[in-house]
């Protein structure tokens, strides 16, 4: 088992490092949300933001390699994507980038980066 540092190590990467390696990560995420082709790897880098944003380990939420769940309708996700799904997690990762970088609403935030891509796409985990 991995041991996570110290909580003053991850205070001080959080405050030096941290805000603005999670502002380029989520930046760069939903760039690559903007191609097609590119969704895998945003939706890689978007499961590690809590590790680049607070040098936290966890579990990714969403896997698009060897998913067994039934997804949605292939036209009705790509309609989806177009119209809602692109603006919205713009919105959404706003959002949770702020409240991830106030101490207080921070399991929020790493929360709303977890729920991201399958607002994107509507992926089913």
């Amino acid at each position: 088992i991995r041991q996570q540092p110290g909580c003053l190590i991850q205070l001080l990467y959080f405050v030096f490092i941290g805000c603005w390696l999670g502002a380029l990560s989520v930046s760069l995420a939903y760039l690559l949300f903007l191609t097609v082709l590119g969704i895998p790897l945003g939706v890689m880098i978007i499961n590690r933001i809590p590790y680049l944003l607070a040098l936290r380990e966890t579990e990714p939420i969403i896997s698009y390699i060897g998913a067994q769940t039934k997804q949605r309708n292939f036209f009705l996700r790509t309609i989806w994507f177009l119209l809602v799904g692109f603006w919205l997690t713009a919105f959404w990762l706003v959002i949770a980038y702020l409240l991830a970088c106030t101490i207080i609403a921070m399991p929020i935030g790493f929360w709303m980066f977890d729920r991201a891509p399958a607002l994107l796409t509507l992926h089913r985990s």
